[in-house]
């Protein structure tokens, strides 16, 4: 049987194409006039530290130390860490992309089952925080900061704080409507974030041969990065997919509270 926009969920589809016309539209004016970047500044940094955090669950699930978790004012970013075994290598480097392709799809879902966004904007907030007070600060000075510099460091720990602030105010202060559209802005700039990082990984990968995550897990099993590629790229558009349909299409499905309400 075919599938198509639930009745109930069309305000929850509305809100999603207003959040992601926003995003692109942002992302291309940008590129012309590179003082609007800064109005998505903050969200870019936060999808960094999700991308990073993916990195830092990975390895601490797998049994592994982190030494420092570092993220730049060029929104990129660092995890080092200590792995043993080919399994922990592949789990640690596909937890960064994956990751935040993961978190994104779960935000549509949860809102989609009429979840509270307050909620949500309350765990991504406490997320980024553990993140930046356990790993951006902690974990590099337990090592004597033998793998980050004071600047790297002090610039996370700023960053950190500044957007766990941030999404903690809009969680405690926006009203309902402002709060949802913040967790459904969120989700899409996870998913576009993880896509455009997998794009540039691509053409890093394909031109320059330089250090990355796939360079990591061909290194870790022999099989070529491009080939790492090409299976997260896969992975994160089944991911999305599933959360797209999940969030917006069904079949008689039992009417849920529209997302414009708390």
């Amino acid at each position: 049987m075919p599938y198509k926009i639930a009745k109930e969920a069309e305000p929850q589809f509305t809100l999603l194409l207003v959040a992601t016309l926003l995003s692109i539209a942002l992302w291309v004016i940008s590129w012309y006039f590179p003082v609007f970047g800064y109005i998505v500044y903050p969200i870019q940094l936060f999808a960094t530290f999700v991308h990073e955090g993916g990195h830092v669950l990975a390895t601490v699930l797998t049994g592994n130390s982190v030494q420092s978790l570092t993220v730049s004012p060029d929104t990129s970013g660092a995890v080092w860490s200590q792995s043993a075994g080919w399994f922990s290598q592949l789990l640690i480097s596909s937890s960064g992309y994956l990751g935040t392709t993961a978190f994104g799809a779960l935000l549509l879902a949860w809102m989609r089952f009429g979840y509270s966004s307050r909620i949500a904007l309350f765990a991504s907030a406490g997320f980024v925080g553990v993140m930046t007070i356990v790993f951006g600060l902690f974990a590099p000075f337990w090592n004597f900061l033998s793998t980050v510099t004071l600047g790297s460091v002090a610039f996370t720990v700023v960053s950190g704080l500044a957007i766990t602030g941030i999404l903690a105010a809009i969680g405690f202060f926006a009203n309902a409507k402002w709060v949802n559209f913040s967790v459904a802005f969120l989700a899409v700039q996870c998913l576009l974030n993880a896509m455009f990082s997998l794009v540039t990984l691509l053409v890093i990968t394909t031109t320059t041969g330089g250090h990355s995550d796939a360079v990591n897990m061909a290194t870790a099993t022999g099989i070529p990065s491009l080939v790492w590629v090409l299976v997260w790229f896969g992975v994160s558009i089944l991911m999305i997919s599933i959360g797209l349909r999940v969030y917006a299409v069904g079949k008689n499905r039992k009417a849920t509270d529209s997302v414009f309400e708390d």
